[in-house]
């Protein structure tokens, strides 16, 4: 199984994609434009081929080479924290305003029309109405071509404070990246499998029950 794996981060989604796991062999393509975050990712996952490009960009040149791809678009612009930032004041200052990124929906679209296998779009939960219904789980929307059934995950308690640490993703060693916002930035490993194992359920069956 061919995967694509966009705007990877440090692979917390993709900690769980594995034989062990699935029951079957993967073959992962990660993107990454930030070297030094690319760097870890290939440290934590050797075996797969990670390339520093920009991810959106890289999708609509190569989408129809893979079976599943997963998509994880930078989520500033469209985040409640943001919106509400820019109405507070810290210091005297409060954040500017700034337009929402569309490349999600531009990835959605070109996804939904021209992709023949299994995606998934994943950012946070918006502070407008999405333009496109998502399904939720979470603290996360989902936009995907398969039903993603309900799921309990611990909370992303992990996400308050300055953690370096998901469960065994472990970050403290390296320098030069914001740590705290590395791992906000990540997707649990459970629900991150879970999500894989669904867009499956059609070819394995009751592999997945």
């Amino acid at each position: 199984m061919k995967i694509l794996n966009l705007y990877a981060g440090i692979g917390g989604n993709r900690k769980h994609w594995n034989k062990e796991h699935l029951g079957f062999d993967v073959d992962i393509t990660a993107v990454e434009i930030e070297p030094k975050i690319a760097k870890i990712y290939q440290d934590f996952f050797p075996k797969d081929k990670v390339i520093i490009v920009d991810a959106h960009q890289y999708l609509l040149e190569h989408f129809k080479e893979f079976d599943f791809i997963w998509s994880s678009p930078p989520c500033p612009s469209h985040s409640k924290f943001r919106f509400m930032t820019t109405k507070m004041t810290a210091v005297g200052k409060s954040r500017p305003i700034i337009y929402p990124d569309m490349n999600l929906y531009q990835e959605i679209i070109i996804l939904k029309h021209y992709f023949e296998g299994k995606y998934c779009v994943e950012n946070v939960k918006g502070y407008y109405e999405s333009l496109i219904k998502p399904q939720e789980a979470g603290r996360h929307y989902f936009w995907a071509n398969f039903t993603i059934t309900d799921i309990k995950t611990d909370n992303d308690n992990f996400i308050k404070g300055h953690a370096q640490k998901l469960g065994d993703i472990d970050i403290t060693n390296y320098s030069g990246i914001r740590k705290d916002q590395t791992i906000r930035n990540c997707v649990l490993p459970e629900l991150g499998l879970h999500i894989l194992k669904e867009s499956q359920r059609d070819t394995h069956g009751d592999l997945f029950r």
